[in-house]
C-alpha cells in the first residue's frame, strides 16, 4: 500500500508527458532530462519568489540545472540540426 502512495506523490510532484517527437534513445532520453530541467527550474523559480531563497541563488542554481542539461545533450550525441527534433 505504501508503495502505491509513494508513486502517486511522485506523479505528483513530478509529472511526466508523453514524448511526441522522433523516435530514438537518445532523444527519448533528452525529452526525460528536459522535463526534470523544466520541473526543477519551476520549484526554484517559486522558492526565490516566495523569498525562500536569493535571486543570486536561484541565478546560480538554474545555470547549474542549464549546464547539466547541455552535457547530457553533448553525451547523447544530439546536435542542433533542426531535422532532429529536438
Amino acid at each position: 500500500m505504501e508503495e502505491f502512495e509513494n508513486k502517486d506523490k511522485e506523479n505528483f510532484l513530478f509529472p511526466r508527458s508523453r514524448y511526441y517527437g522522433q523516435f530514438n534513445p537518445e532523444n527519448l532520453i533528452f525529452n526525460a532530462n528536459l522535463q526534470e530541467f523544466a520541473q526543477k527550474a519551476g520549484y526554484i523559480v517559486n522558492l526565490q519568489t516566495s523569498g525562500k531563497i536569493t535571486s543570486e541563488e536561484a541565478y546560480k542554481q538554474i545555470k547549474a540545472l542549464w549546464k547539466k542539461l547541455k552535457h547530457s545533450k553533448k553525451e547523447l550525441g544530439i546536435n542542433d540540426d533542426p531535422s532532429n527534433n529536438v
